[in-house]
């Protein structure tokens, strides 16, 4: 790990203390081997203001990340070069296993609005970023897109949409990531889990009918898999 990224990692660690070891591990281990989140702080994608919504926010890791990135930032152990993180910017979590919220409501001592609920029904207040990280491949295709014609009216003029997905059309790099998240979803007793994944062609032209302008990142940096970050955001 680049030595400058060291303190912001261990002060997102620290707030999982209370979570249990589990959880601790986690959070490390993805901001470790996952490029995906200091990627975001680093090319400083989220407002400094307004409300930033995190579709199935699971054990709450980048509210975390956001939270820590704000205190390091203000006592000036920030990474060199970096824009300044999010200040002002209100933070509502949302994610439908009971365990998970209640681990993200430890690690964020009410930093973060924090819900139990089905994103398919949620009724989405207007805001001014939404993340959906490794998310809408859980559900069908349907659902994606009702999900995502509510996301895109939902936000602000302006406003940030994340979606990280794996690409569909990545040939065998997508065909482990598919394999290791059935792997997961199977570890995590969900055996008969079902799973919808498009390319990444295909998620840039259902977010362009949307009235969205939409920027492709490669997040496959270190690992195996296909992992692409889709930056999108609504006309002004």
């Amino acid at each position: 790990m680049d030595p400058q990224l060291r303190p912001l990692h261990d002060a997102t660690i620290r707030l999982f203390a209370a979570s249990g070891q589990y959880a601790r591990h986690f959070a490390g281990g993805k901001l470790r081997h996952d490029p995906v989140f200091f990627s975001i702080l680093s090319r400083g994608l989220f407002p400094d203001r307004g409300t930033l919504l995190d579709l199935g926010c699971g054990q709450g890791l980048l509210l975390a990340l956001l939270v820590a990135a704000k205190e390091q930032y203000l006592t000036g152990r920030w990474p060199q070069g970096w824009p300044p993180p999010p200040l002002n910017l209100l933070m509502r979590g949302v994610e439908l296993h009971k365990g998970q919220v209640e681990t993200a409501r430890l690690a964020l001592r009410g930093r973060a609005q924090l819900e139990q609920s089905d994103i398919r029904d949620l009724e989405l207040p207007q805001c001014s970023a939404i993340a959906m990280l490794d998310v809408l491949h859980y559900l069908g295709e349907k659902a994606q897109d009702r999900l995502l014609a509510r996301a895109a009216a939902a936000l602000d003029p302006g406003g940030l949409l994340l979606l990280r997905e794996a690409d569909a059309g990545a040939g065998l790099a997508f065909l482990l990531t598919c394999g290791c998240e059935r792997l997961a979803a199977a570890m995590r007793g969900r055996i008969r889990q079902e799973f919808f994944f498009r390319s990444t062609s295909g998620w840039v032209r259902l977010m362009e009918r949307l009235g969205l302008s939409v920027g492709v990142e490669p997040m496959d940096r270190g690992t195996p898999f296909a992992n692409v970050l889709l930056v999108a955001r609504r006309g002004a």
